[in-house]
């Protein structure tokens, strides 16, 4: 089966270089909308920088505008747009992933003689209180300490190492986390700031409690405006146990919290694992570490996600990438089996290939989240996608996950015009993109593709609204 998916996957991904788009029709260029050039040039873009496609939303309809639909491009984040919408479709909104507890000894007196093993399938929102409950559920078996080790078991994913500074230097934002299938956090820390003023300082907290970790208890405040107050602090990350704040906290801030990327990744589960134990009153007499669940284990209790749309949701409206990651992840898993990038995106090419039609050829996903140089898709390809989902019982699934202009997600601040549309965003250094639904004032809804590939991408968000106010309005 793996064999001839990847035989698909093959041919699909060896239609950017030869495919000639000979089966659909071509729609006539029609003239620039009003404001959009103007504002490109204003930008000093160049019209071959931008990927459009405006078209009616249901399947077939009326194409009102396009401009190098065939050309493949740098999707950036919109291309979570095939990843949410393909686990939708292949696993249904009700999907879910289990984090279980197994013991392999008995529990007397409240301590359980042997080992704790926690084995993840990749919930890809395993945040601070749900571990915190996890492990209260372990203490609801009557185990106040544990006289061997908690084996924390990662076989579900096989992913190889990467570098979350690969990318783009940048290894403590939160945004380069990687895939786990033991993912806490986001493999992210939080540090809470909360000015006392009477003190004169403000109290320094955070989130999950780490094991090992010393942390400041306060800083002192300052005086003056809430401008670039993380620059006040004079953080030193350098020390993955022993943050520093050299600085000062400005008292204007009121209460902020910094998310960051854990200094030492492949140790933050372990960590997380160690200091909430901790936190609820477990004692541990070994200690936590990687390993594999044994046969003779049996299986205690157990954890389940959120459902895949409250998932997509996140994804979506906040452009969460290890959580796409773990999306596409799951396109792959087998029960007692472990997935991989390469078997999910086997299973999405198959997939593209029945739904979306051949006459398409499959975007270039990578790791499906679209932080990545390599991905590739088309204007033509996504507007297609965003029909067939249209058109399709998940349609309000998908839908619901995009940010609504001017009102929430990455779209909170938008200008073009509150509840006009419902568009996932797309933003890397040389990637400015829009992709969603549009919404007219007599109901009527347009598919709305839009992206540009230009050094000074950025620079194009001005002419991305006029066209989705231009659309709103045929």
């Amino acid at each position: 089966m793996r064999a001839r998916l990847a035989g698909v996957g093959r041919l699909l991904l060896a239609g950017w270089a030869v495919w000639a788009g000979a089966v659909l029709a071509q729609a006539p260029t029609a003239a620039w909308p009003p404001g959009v050039r103007t504002a490109l040039q204003q930008a000093q873009l160049p019209a071959e920088t931008l990927a459009v496609v405006v078209a009616d939303a249901a399947p077939g309809g009326r194409v009102w505008w396009q401009h190098r639909a065939r050309e493949p491009v740098n999707p950036a984040s919109t291309l979570k747009l095939v990843t949410t919408y393909a686990a939708l479709d292949l696993l249904g909104p009700a999907h879910v992933w289990r984090t279980t507890a197994f013991t392999d000894a008995p529990v007397r007196d409240g301590v359980l003689q042997g080992h704790l093993y926690l084995r993840g399938e990749g919930d890809p929102k395993l945040v601070t209180e749900k571990l915190w409950w996890l492990l209260r559920r372990v203490q609801g078996l009557g185990i106040e300490r544990i006289a061997g080790d908690i084996v924390l078991d990662r076989s579900a994913f096989d992913v190889p190492a990467i570098d979350p500074a690969a990318f783009d230097g940048e290894p403590l934002r939160p945004y380069n986390a990687t895939p786990d299938a033991w993912l806490v956090n986001f493999k992210s820390q939080q540090f809470h700031f909360v000015p006392d003023v009477a003190a004169g300082v403000a109290r320094v907290s955070m989130e999950p409690p780490l094991a090992g970790l010393v942390l400041p208890a306060a800083v002192p405040l300052s005086h003056g405006p809430c401008n670039d107050w993380r620059a006040s602090l004079r953080a030193d990350f350098s020390q993955a146990l022993a943050p520093r704040f050299a600085g000062s906290y400005p008292s204007a801030c009121g209460e902020r919290t910094w998310p960051l990327a854990h200094p030492e990744p492949e140790r933050f589960a372990e960590r997380a694992v160690a200091g909430v134990w901790a936190a609820v009153g477990g004692r541990l007499d070994g200690r936590v570490r990687d390993g594999v669940v044994p046969p003779q284990a049996m299986p205690r209790v157990a954890l389940e996600s959120p459902p895949l749309a409250e998932v997509v949701r996140d994804v979506n409206k906040f452009s969460n990438n290890v959580m796409a990651q773990h999306v596409l992840l799951a396109l792959g898993q087998a029960p007692g089996g472990a997935t991989s990038f390469e078997a999910s995106r086997q299973v999405l090419a198959q997939w593209w290939l029945a739904r979306i039609g051949p006459d398409v050829p499959l975007p270039v996903v990578d790791n499906g989240a679209g932080l990545s140089r390599d991905a590739r898709v088309t204007a033509e390809a996504l507007a297609r996608l965003l029909q067939v989902a249209y058109a399709s019982p998940m349609m309000p699934e998908l839908m619901a996950s995009l940010p609504a202009s001017g009102l929430d997600g990455t779209l909170r601040r938008s200008p073009m015009g509150a509840g006009l549309a419902h568009l996932k965003t797309g933003s890397l250094r040389d990637v400015q993109a829009l992709a969603g639904y549009v919404h007219g004032p007599g109901g009527q809804r347009r598919v709305l593709v839009a992206i540009v590939n230009h050094p000074n991408a950025r620079a194009a968000r001005p002419a991305l609204d006029a066209l989705v106010q231009w659309a709103a309005g045929l």
